[in-house]
């Protein structure tokens, strides 16, 4: 017998390469090569003409465009990252860490579907019956919700063409395999063969398809970046196993806004929505104490209040520079302008930063609370009781405005916040109720502000 062709594929862009590399020479990715059995070149070159069908060329300001009708799930939080809910046609790709919620989530959104719409629950991982057993410990009816546990592409393509469902869900992708291909299931070949025919399952039918995908050990979505080009949404689900709160962020979506986050709390009964989602994110001290600012974030659409923590204390010769939540080259930053500029030295001490919750910042609007916070830490002086501050700082000590600075403050009004230092730009025209805004142009005012509070 012959001996079977390897080849080498890379898992962040499917290139292959007939031998082992060190940088993929598609995408110049490093380490990323993985060997697996080549594909027989008997495999029919048209297996696609009946997938794909043409469409007449057409001029664009002639074709008719209206308003993406949207269903949605009486999920809320659900709803507001998918952008108001599901859309006809659409293709949804969620990740995340195993047991972090990902099936039990999209099991109450197929529960609370079946009421108006025709569902399919497609599992590669559990059997029928334990799906049956999660179903019932979560309290969901699912008389009318259809379940299938199979891994076979063609069989799932062909209960999906007699079902006609409207809501698909396929747990997971990773799971899939295509007679068509000899790789065996997981490979990058069978990942992206199996959702790009999913994906034009769904567009030719209307048929919404939800496929869930494994993480890597680095936390990004297993298998190449391509699966995230063809699907119109990507969700990713945050939060530590030990806590019982989940994120749910929207990294792409064409049919709502990016960065689009949904907070839900795990019960016994499965994922509930939570309506205040800014209570997760504050601590309840007692009393003010010093390293402690309160930052008004934007996760999408939706301002969230958050409590930054700083911690500066005597480090010696090689101080320690440490962030949990957010940017740690940032930090270092921000600690050079803040000596530079403020006159503020941190040089022999060591600076640990922490966003409560465990929620990650990536926008610089956080700049100013970080600033404001090591400065509260150094002095052993906490900030008012009501205090919140957002703005980005330059590396010319500039603090800038930040996008929606209105709705911002307005949300830190709404829960009782007295006192803000914001940026010149962001202050307000008309004066908001309860709320005394600060408004600084450069580090050096801000910090000399709050030395007054």
């Amino acid at each position: 017998m012959a001996k079977e062709k390897t080849v080498y594929t890379c898992t962040e862009c499917g290139g292959t390469s007939p031998k082992w590399l060190g940088k993929c020479p598609s995408c110049g990715a490093w380490n990323t090569l993985e060997e697996g059995i080549a594909e027989s070149a008997a495999t029919p070159k048209n297996r696609y003409q009946s997938l794909a069908k043409s469409q007449p060329v057409a001029t664009l300001a002639e074709v008719e465009a209206g308003d993406v009708e949207r269903t949605p799930t009486t999920i809320e939080e659900l709803d507001r990252v998918l952008g108001g809910g599901i859309v006809a046609g659409g293709v949804v790709l969620i990740g995340g860490d195993p047991g972090i919620g990902k099936s039990t989530l999209l099991l109450q959104a197929v529960d609370a579907l079946s009421a108006t719409m025709k569902v399919l629950y497609v599992t590669g991982e559990e059997s029928v019956a334990q799906v049956a057993l999660r179903s019932r410990r979560l309290g969901l009816g699912g008389s009318q919700v259809r379940v299938l546990a199979e891994i076979g592409l063609e069989k799932i393509l062909a209960t999906i063409e007699a079902e006609q469902p409207a809501f698909c869900v396929i747990d997971s992708i990773q799971t899939l395999y295509s007679d068509q291909l000899s790789s065996a299931p997981g490979s990058v070949a069978q990942v992206r063969e199996c959702a790009a025919q999913l994906t034009r399952t769904a567009k030719t039918g209307g048929c919404t398809i939800v496929l869930v995908g494994h993480v890597t050990k680095e936390g990004a979505l297993a298998g190449p970046r391509v699966l995230e080009h063809i699907v119109d949404t990507v969700l990713y689900f945050e939060g530590d196993t030990h806590s019982s709160f989940r994120l749910v962020r929207a990294i792409k979506n064409r049919f709502g806004a990016v960065n689009e986050i949904g907070v839900f709390a795990m019960t016994e009964r499965g994922l509930k929505g939570v309506a205040n989602p800014s209570a997760i994110f504050l601590s309840t001290h007692g009393e003010p104490v010093p390293g402690s600012c309160v930052l008004v974030t934007l996760e999408g659409t939706r301002p969230l209040l958050v409590e930054i923590q700083a911690l500066v204390d005597s480090g010696g010769p090689s101080p320690r520079r440490l962030s949990v939540g957010l940017e740690r080259d940032r930090l270092a930053m921000l600690l050079a302008v803040l000596h530079r500029h403020a006159g503020v030295s941190c040089m022999d001490q060591d600076v640990f930063v922490n966003a409560v919750g465990g929620v990650r910042i990536s926008e610089p609007a956080a700049d100013l609370s970080v600033l404001l916070a090591i400065q509260s830490s150094l002095r052993g002086k906490p900030l008012p009781r009501g205090f919140v501050a957002f703005g980005e700082v330059g590396l010319a000590g500039e603090v800038r405005p930040a996008p929606r600075g209105q709705e911002r403050l307005k949300e830190a009004a709404k829960l009782g916040f007295s006192v803000a230092i914001v940026p010149k730009a962001n202050a307000p025209k008309k004066a908001i109720e309860g709320l005394t805004v600060h408004a600084v142009e450069r580090v050096e005012q801000a910090v000399e502000l709050m030395r007054g509070l």
